[in-house]
Parts: structure tokens; sequence; C-alpha cells
């Protein structure tokens, strides 16, 4: 159902207009994150029509671009992403190589905004305790709290630990100082958590996946792979702080947004 709405969504590009031109007003005179702005007058429900914006295709930036820019633009896409979830309380839900244009230095400019997710009001607030337990690395309170928000029903009789280790896997770059992303870290993932005969079966026979958890799961998982394309790393556990709790910044990109929030408006 929640895909259907977002789906429907992408049919009418008057809401992705909407949706690109909020995102462009957000993130103006950003350092490193660019949306191009919509001309509404070459707009309709049929054509998107935005400022022109020169940059390299993700396929063309991997081939050229240092390991620095690289660096740069995974920490980018990634800034992007945590900012508009954490911060705006609504985030492209399509994190695709293909929605992204790059300079040579790694900043990056972002476009299509058809899947846009947008939290309503408490929405947030009923999911973030999970993730503040994950990184707690407190298996008892995210159980209970996961039976709370309706991931798992009472009585399910599963192991405090089984559980933790299943659900915290895509978030293991964040439950230790520093992290290296790379495509084996995703690929190895991805496949225990899909893998419905393997040592998580019972807990994944169990699991439901919340509605409000689907396009956030989407985002998670998109923004992983592409970090790990590009190899990044980082003190990923304290940047995610940055977020969370508006903890100081853990990198010259965090210093640099840290600067551009000062001067924007309450």
């Amino acid at each position: 159902d929640e895909i259907r709405v977002r789906m429907l969504d992408e049919l009418d590009y008057r809401i992705e207009a909407r949706n690109q031109q909020e995102f462009a007003n957000t993130f103006r005179n950003h350092p490193f994150v660019n949306v191009p702005e919509v001309i509404p007058s070459l707009s309709t429900e049929r054509v998107l029509t935005t400022e022109w914006v020169d940059g390299l295709s993700f396929n063309d930036f991997m081939q050229r671009a240092t390991p620095t820019a690289k660096q740069r633009a995974g920490e980018s896409i990634w800034r992007f992403s945590e900012h508009s979830i954490l911060r705006l309380g609504m985030f492209n839900g399509d994190p695709h190589p293909g929605n992204y244009r790059f300079s040579e230095q790694g900043d990056v400019t972002f476009l299509d905004f058809g899947l846009v997710k947008r939290w309503v009001p408490g929405e947030w607030d009923r999911l973030q305790p999970l993730l503040h337990f994950i990184l707690a690395k407190d298996q008892y309170r995210l159980v209970s709290t996961m039976e709370e928000v309706g991931f798992l029903q009472p009585g399910h009789g599963l192991a405090a630990g089984d559980v933790f280790e299943y659900v915290s896997a895509p978030y293991r770059p964040y439950l230790t100082d520093e992290f290296t992303f790379t495509r084996d870290y995703t690929k190895d993932t991805i496949a225990r958590i899909l893998d419905v005969r393997g040592p998580y079966a019972r807990v994944i026979e169990h699991l439901n996946l919340p509605v409000s958890f689907v396009m956030l799961d989407r985002v998670v998982w998109g923004v992983s792979a592409l970090l790990g394309k590009l190899g990044a790393s980082g003190p990923w556990r304290g940047m995610l702080l940055e977020y969370l709790e508006n903890g100081p910044p853990h990198s010259p990109l965090g210093r640099l947004e840290a600067e551009w929030q000062s001067t924007r408006p309450h």
C-alpha cells in the first residue's frame, strides 16, 4: 500500500516539482549539496523542467574520480540523506546512481524527487528509539520497542540476541568508531538478511515491516550500496550523532554543514 501511494505520486510531475523546489529552497547555498531549481512556467502534470546542471554520471565519476573525490561524494550523499530524514522529516526514497550528477571534486547534484516520503506527526518519534537502542546495543529494550511499534507480535518467543544481530546488521557501520563501506559488506549483509533458511530464519518468520519503515529501509540499503561502491570511510557513528543528538561535527564536511546550518533561519 505504501509503495502504491508513492508510485502514484511519481506519475504527477506537479507533485515532483513541488517536492524538488522544496528541497532546492531548503538546501540553497549548501556547501556540497545542490538541488536544481524548478522552472514552473515550463512544467506541467506531464513535463518537469529545471535549471540545467553540468556534471558527471555515476559511471563516469567512478572512472575519473580520485579517492578523495569519491570520499567526498559518498559522505555528501550520506549527509543529504541523514539531514533529510532526521532534520527535515522528508526524504528522497530513491537513492539510485542515475539520480546524481557529480563534480570532479565530489560535490553532488541531486535529481528525481518523485518518490518522497514525509513523516506524519509522531511517525518518526515512534521509530527513533529503535535506532538509539541499536546504537546502545540494548537488545532487550530494542525487542520490547519492536513489539510496541509493530515489528514483532508479543509472544514471539525469539531470543533478544538473535533479534539484535539480525536487525542491527545494516547498522554495523554505526556500532564502531570507524568503518569502511565495501561492496562485499553490502552484498554479504543483504544475503544474510534475505536468507529465509539461514541462521535467522525464525526471526524472519516473525518479523513484520511497519508501513513507516518501508521507504526508510529502502534508503538505508540504497545509500549503503552506493557507499560500498565508492569505498567511503569515516567515523559514521559520530557523524550520525550529529543529526540524532545535535552532536559536534566529526569530519570537515560536517564542519562545513554546521557553518551553513548556523546561517539558516530556524
